[in-house]
């Protein structure tokens, strides 16, 4: 690695497929790095499309007890947080070979890793390779201490708690900085409530309630459609289903009757939806969170996964963002309450705007960005 001059300085991103939070986070990052500093070679990678066939499937087999069995993958993920580690080493070792491969080939200065696996992925090849790279842990409102490997240079948090957890997990203090999650730049000014509204053609007087199921559209919509139609205030809904085609019709057949109600797959224009909205319902993953906060968007989370979307529910109130619905039974009351007392709605939006930071991937860029110097100095004494 020969990499003395700025202009030569390459940054491999890490990331996964899994949800959207990763990639929105790996795509605003770069967004950040290429803006502030273009003379940089930014490369942003699906680690799991670099590994073997058979461990992309081993590592992608969470989601069979998590849709059928959440207990056990809540049993499995206090496991992992026991062991110290989410995967076996010898099994990370035969099945990231390709992906080895690759960022040897890459030669990278800096590599980003967006999730604790592909961390301690990136950690081990830097252990066994002798590679002289700097290594940066983005955690995305999914602590576990497993992102604490010694091989990690920057430890980003996505908030002051979630740091105070790494460094409490082992993670040096020094290593570690609060810049918030990385979100797009549609976010740093988004639109007020009012030319949200006129623009998508939403009532002005009516509260709007957003109703999310995730990039990937999962939930059980007719247990949320069964509770809000029980509400007698007047109110308007918004539901976007992802890139669920079968839900996104579901929703549409048992929402008939509802006034007020549209009903949308994929969007690109998710800042303007929560520009627009008065209340958001929604599971509590990272991204969705921290958009929302730039636009003032109280949470009420519902259907967490088993493991750290139940501890964002609780952040969520400890932080006084929004509530957690626990019960389908508690949604209509909770909606009716806040609909009814709408300084308690105001509160929670006060909240929510205290903790926006638009400008995290420019910071996160930034912090990044200062490994820099330290990696090139490494790479001249390993010459």
């Amino acid at each position: 690695m020969e990499n003395d001059n700025p202009q030569h300085l390459k940054i491999l991103i890490l990331t996964v497929a899994h949800g959207a939070s990763h990639q929105r986070a790996s795509n605003a990052l770069r967004t950040a790095l290429v803006e502030t500093h273009p003379e940089v070679k930014v490369e942003v990678v699906d680690a799991l499309d670099r590994c073997t066939r058979w461990f992309r499937a081993y590592y992608n087999s969470y989601e069979i007890p998590l849709k059928y069995w959440p207990g056990l993958w809540r049993w499995i993920e206090n496991y992992q947080d026991r062991k110290g580690a989410t995967s076996p080493g010898w099994l990370n070792r035969r099945g990231a070979r390709p992906l080895f491969k690759f960022i040897n080939e890459f030669d990278p200065d800096i590599v980003v890793a967006t999730e604790v696996g592909i961390c301690e992925l990136a950690a081990l090849h830097k252990r066994e390779s002798g590679a002289r790279y700097r290594l940066a842990g983005l955690e995305l409102m999914d602590f576990h201490p497993s992102w604490v490997q010694p091989e990690v240079d920057l430890f980003i948090a996505t908030h002051e708690d979630l740091a105070a957890e790494l460094v409490a997990a082992g993670a040096p203090a020094p290593k570690v900085v609060t810049t918030g999650q990385p979100i797009q730049p549609v976010f740093i000014t988004p639109p007020t409530l009012d030319s949200a509204r006129i623009k998508l053609g939403l009532d002005l007087e009516i509260p709007m309630l957003l109703i999310l199921f995730g990039g990937a559209g999962l939930g059980k919509p007719k247990r949320v459609l069964k509770e809000i139609k029980k509400l007698d205030k007047p109110f308007q809904v918004v539901f976007i289903a992802g890139r669920n085609r079968r839900m996104e019709k579901e929703i549409r057949k048992h929402g008939r009757g509802l006034a007020h109600c549209c009903v949308l797959g994929w969007v690109d224009n998710m800042h303007e939806w929560m520009a627009a909205a008065s209340l958001l319902l929604s599971k509590p993953g990272g991204s969705t969170l921290t958009e929302g906060f730039c636009c003032g968007l109280p949470m009420l989370a519902y259907d967490p996964h088993p493991g750290n979307e139940v501890k964002t529910c609780g952040w969520i109130e400890k932080w006084k963002v929004g509530l957690w619905i626990k019960r389908a039974e508690e949604l209509a009351p909770t909606l009716e309450r806040l609909l009814d007392y709408p300084e308690e709605l105001a509160q929670l939006r006060e909240h929510a705007l205290g903790l926006a930071r638009p400008r995290a991937a420019y910071d996160a860029a930034e912090a990044i960005v200062k490994l820099a110097p330290i990696a090139r100095q490494a790479s001249t004494s390993s010459g």
